[in-house]
């Protein structure tokens, strides 16, 4: 029996060292790669510049013509409605035409957006010829050629196409901004803010929080660096001319159909091709930030899909279709720039690194209390190493409140550091899951919309969003 509690000391002491070991260099790694990006952004930042104010952009060139809005669509019969009345209520006057890609077999969504698709010239139904699932990318390219066809049928020409999902509440002025940034830029990409409502602060919460800080600063400072910007895929608009020329390398189809993510590598071709693009934050007349809203998942299950997604297409997939020379434009910081998107399963392993360092060494203080065992303090190393790894993990709490307080307000903010267990949970959750569907993609060769479901208590959430104001 003292020989087994030995062995069983020795083994749970060794494992315990070794994870935080490993734990606190891959903290400390990703830490000082945050430190240093949080560095670059507050030194080039100019703290006493007002926001950018959308009557002096309009005062500016503009491109003239209507705007195509791309809105993809499987199983979107208890939201599509509530967005295509709220969107063409938002805006009026204005000239754009709303292309809705939905497919045969989904009959509901069919029969839920045709009456609407009868009674306003400014919609319409593209139905693929296919049985859907397909993918985003595929529904995007069949939205893309219609487009095209109007243009030969009718004579005209669209200025630019504008990318949005079924669930999305739009901003009144979105099509404006729009307007006057795309005359000088090949993309343009508006800040996305996810929508809150009661019961949905703990896992949809925490999509807030990093949505409010990767475009409160992430894309901000990218911005600023020069390096290509990937597309949110909502909020995000695109010249016909940068279409077109991605089309023409593709064979006619400018978005990449085998791609989980086919927005976020549209938005970093554009960029590495030497195309101009901007994320764009700016206020209207009344103060109120223009900016793309719309739910995330308020289940564990929905949002380790939608992650595990996420991290197989840019992570994973994304070395396979953009590899580290695709940029031409940017050099290193480009290449940071994809090190950062990538980085993700890196991540996940550390997390669980470390919560498994601390059930094992919850282990050793048992033993300690009820066995005897020897408690073994760590290594000067080892020591240095947590030390450092703890301080980053507060400074990266502390981001990541900030920017949710200024996003949200005070309560979410403080709201924003216990939920990032949450995220660190959904995060190891979907890494496991985004390598299962990764090698299942390489060994089938298929790749499938696993699109995140919406329903009615999403309809009702987003009827009437609140407004984000300038402080």
């Amino acid at each position: 029996m003292q020989m087994s509690s030995a062995g069983l000391e020795f083994l749970v002491g060794l494992a315990s060292h070794e994870l935080m070991l490993f734990a606190s260099a891959g903290i400390l790694l990703v830490g000082l790669d945050d430190l240093f990006f949080d560095i670059l952004w507050i030194v080039t930042r100019n703290g006493r510049a007002a926001p950018a104010f959308l009557g002096d952009m309009r005062g500016s060139e503009q491109v003239e013509g209507p705007l195509a809005v791309l809105v993809p669509a499987w199983d979107e019969s208890e939201v599509l409605p509530t967005m295509i009345a709220r969107t063409l209520a938002a805006w009026q006057g204005e000239d754009f035409r709303v292309y809705l890609g939905c497919y045969p077999n989904d009959a509901l969504t069919l029969f839920a957006v045709s009456p609407l698709v009868a009674a306003d010239p400014r919609l319409r139904l593209v139905i693929g010829h296919g049985d859907g699932p397909t993918t985003k990318g595929d529904n995007l390219n069949r939205l893309w050629a219609a487009m095209g066809a109007d243009e030969r049928a009718e004579g005209i020409r669209f200025a630019g196409a504008v990318l949005h999902d079924a669930e999305d509440v739009v901003h009144r002025a979105e099509l404006a901004l729009y307007r006057a940034g795309l005359a000088r830029h090949a993309m343009v990409q508006i800040p996305v803010l996810p929508l809150l409502g009661l019961g949905q602060q703990w896992i949809a919460g925490h999509y807030a929080d990093e949505f409010a800080e990767a475009h409160g600063k992430d894309m901000v400072l990218r911005a600023r660096l020069g390096a290509p910007l990937p597309s949110a895929g909502v909020g995000c608009a695109l010249t016909r001319n940068a279409l077109a020329f991605l089309s023409l390398r593709r064979g006619g189809a400018p978005f990449r159909p085998d791609s989980l993510t086919e927005d976020y590598e549209i938005g970093i071709l554009i960029g590495t091709h030497g195309m101009r693009t901007a994320f764009v934050a700016a206020v209207d007349e009344e103060g109120e930030w223009i900016v793309s809203r719309g739910p995330f998942p308020a289940t564990m299950r929905g949002a380790v899909r939608q992650k595990s997604r996420w991290i197989a297409g840019i992570a994973l997939a994304g070395w396979d279709h953009l590899r580290w020379d695709g940029p031409e434009k940017g050099g290193w910081i480009a290449r940071w720039m994809l090190w950062r998107d990538r980085r993700a399963p890196l991540a996940a392993a550390v997390i669980l690194a470390a919560y498994a360092a601390l059930v094992a060494g919850m282990l050793g203080l048992a033993g300690h209390e009820l066995l005897g065992w020897q408690a073994r303090p760590p290594s000067p190393l080892l020591q240095l190493l947590l030390g450092l790894s703890g301080a980053l993990l507060l400074w990266r709490l502390g981001m990541r409140a900030h920017f949710a307080t200024r996003a949200y307000g005070l309560r979410q903010g403080l709201r924003s550091i216990p939920r990032a267990f949450v995220a660190n949970l959904v995060a190891l959750l979907a890494a496991q899951k985004a390598v299962a569907d990764y090698w299942r993609m390489l060994r089938t060769g298929r790749v499938v919309w696993d699109k995140t479901r919406h329903d009615e208590s999403d309809a009702l959430l987003i009827a009437a969003p609140p407004p984000v104001r300038a402080r």
